[in-house]
Formats: C-alpha cells, sequence, structure tokens
C-alpha cells in the first residue's frame, strides 16, 4: 500500500507514529500549491495523511486522484477538505484527537513578548549595550478577546491570573457566557478595540468571519495597545494591519497565522522596518506545533491506517 505524509515541517512523522507494516510510507516535509505538480506527486497514493489545513484537499483534486482510497487529518475536523467529493468518490474522511491548551499558551507568550519589548531588547544584548526599550506590566491592563470559545476562554483565565482586566465580542456572545468566563461583554468589535491594551483573537474562520478585522478596527483601537493574531489569518485584513503599524494603532502586533503557509519570502509582512522595530512579530504557525501535540497526530494518524486496513473506519469526520 502507498501512504503519503504530507507537509511534515519538521521531519518528525516517522518518529512519532508506528507505520512499521501498513505499506510504503513517502513523507513530504515541503507544500505544493494545487496544480499539476501535486496532482502528479499524490496520484500514486491509496492514503493520504495530512496536517489540517497545511495542503487542501478540494474537489478537484481528490477527483483528480483514482488511487485514493482513504484520507487521514490531523485534528477532529478539517476545512480545507471537500467532504463531500470525498464522500462522491465512496473515500472515508478520518481525523485524531487534538490537544486544547497550545494555542492559548503560545498566545500568551506572544503577549508578553510584545508587552515587555523582549525581542528589541535582546537585539540591544546582542550589539553590546544593555537595557532599551522599556516594557510594561500586564497588571491593570485590559485584555480583548474576539471569541470566547475554548481557546478564548483559556486566554481569560491567563489573563485574569495575571492581574489583568477581560473583556470580549463577538457575534453570539451572551452575558452569561462571558461571566462564566470572568468578562466583561462589549457591545461592538469598536468598543472592545477602544477599551482593550491587548487585542487577541480567537474565532473560528467563516463566511461571516472573514476580513472581520480591518482598517475601522485598527483605527480605533487605544494608543500602546498590541494585537495578536493565534487563530486564523482570514479573519485579518493583513494589508489594513501593516498599515496601521506604521500608522501607530496598533502599536505592535504579533501574527502566528498566515494566508499562504509557509510564509512566501516576498510575503508584504515580511515587512523588515516593522519588524526589526520589535513592532511586528511573527511565528511560523506554532500554535499546535509541540512536541505532545505532533505524537498525538501522527501516533493516531497511523492507528487510523492500521484500523482501516482491518476494515474498521476510525474517527470518521
Amino acid at each position: 500500500m502507498q501512504i503519503a505524509i504530507l507537509d511534515d515541517y519538521a521531519g518528525v512523522a516517522l518518529e512519532y507514529g508506528d507505520w512499521q507494516g501498513l505499506g510504503d510510507v513517502t513523507v513530504y516535509r515541503d507544500t505544493l500549491p494545487m496544480g499539476p505538480e501535486l496532482i502528479a506527486r499524490l496520484q500514486p497514493f491509496e492514503v493520504l495523511c495530512v496536517m489540517r489545513e497545511r495542503t487542501p484537499l478540494p474537489a478537484a483534486l481528490i477527483e483528480a486522484l483514482p488511487n485514493l482510497r482513504l484520507i487521514v487529518t490531523s485534528g477532529p475536523r478539517n476545512g480545507s477538505i471537500d467532504l463531500a467529493a470525498a464522500k462522491r468518490a465512496g473515500i472515508p474522511v478520518c481525523g485524531t484527537q487534538s490537544r486544547k491548551t497550545t494555542t492559548s499558551e503560545l498566545t500568551l507568550l506572544l503577549m508578553l513578548a510584545l508587552n515587555r519589548q523582549l525581542l528589541p531588547n535582546i537585539d540591544t544584548l546582542k550589539a553590546g549595550a544593555w537595557q532599551g526599550a522599556q516594557g510594561r506590566d500586564l497588571a491593570g491592563l485590559t485584555l480583548g478577546l474576539v471569541g470566547l470559545g475554548n481557546i478564548g476562554a483559556q486566554m481569560a483565565t491567563l489573563g485574569r491570573a495575571l492581574g489583568m482586566e477581560i473583556c470580549a465580542w463577538s457575534q453570539n456572545l451572551t452575558d452569561a457566557r462571558a461571566q462564566d468566563c470572568g468578562a466583561q461583554r462589549m457591545g461592538s468589535r469598536a468598543a472592545l478595540m477602544a477599551t482593550s491594551d491587548v487585542v487577541s483573537v480567537h474565532m473560528v474562520l467563516s463566511a461571516r468571519s472573514q476580513g472581520l478585522i480591518g482598517a475601522p478596527e485598527f483605527a480605533a483601537m487605544k494608543q500602546g495597545a498590541v494585537f495578536i493574531n493565534t487563530s486564523r489569518a482570514g479573519l485579518v485584513d493583513h494589508a489594513a494591519l501593516r498599515a496601521g503599524l506604521h500608522a501607530g494603532r496598533p502599536a505592535a502586533a504579533a501574527l502566528d497565522v498566515f494566508d499562504t503557509e509557509p510564509l512566501p519570502l516576498d510575503d508584504p509582512l515580511r515587512d523588515a522596518d516593522l519588524m526589526a522595530s520589535g513592532k511586528l512579530l511573527l511565528t511560523p504557525h506554532l500554535g499546535y506545533a509541540t512536541e505532545a501535540t505532533m505524537r498525538l497526530f501522527y501516533s493516531q494518524m497511523a492507528e487510523v491506517v492500521r484500523a482501516w486496513q482491518a476494515g474498521e473506519v476510525l474517527r470518521p469526520l
């Protein structure tokens, strides 16, 4: 059996999963865009093991792979797989479990790094000087959360532990949910932006939330406020964010998610002036990329393939 593991950037799939006896396993560490080269690469394979949203599987790609018999994704859902097309082709799509705390931990790290001016001060030390840009305490500041689901609620807990006030907004947020999370519900995005010293986004990307944060929201931010997105790139207008950073609102930003990943070398977000000044911190989608998470993903991917070979469809999407 021909099995492909796609987009293993760190090269850990074979180490973290038990693939022995499953077939001929090929690991790809790069990402190809949709097109003839990707189709030619994947056509020999009966099983595709995909990392969520790294290589999308639209209908056109699924229909171009006549040998494909099973799709396994990391995580319990994957919006970049056309499930209807897979069903029409008789291809089961299965997933793995996921861990729930990694993204909030990274968001806390980014929040601390931005507010304490960590990277500029590291650069100052490297240059031979001592103590440059002054950071600010988080205690007493207001953390504004765009979205108060599982990760947003974790961020509310972490923010309160640091002595921050918490406010939140989303389209469906209720006073009761906000109260349960120790947050104040804001009536609009603009109100949240105007109130918050730190704004962090934690929403699911959908047609309704696409481009949710743009120029009007950035213009409404407090002086000195910082912006963080570890959720989905499509929630934010990145051109508006760059313009806002150059204009001083937000004062700084951190992004872990991008419209195209890996981030192209010529992407406008690789703004040398913003990054050199410490106003823009970019990380390569690390929100879920921890050793424990990857061990879970790849070990369970192998389990799913083994179960399917034995006639069982395990964790179907």
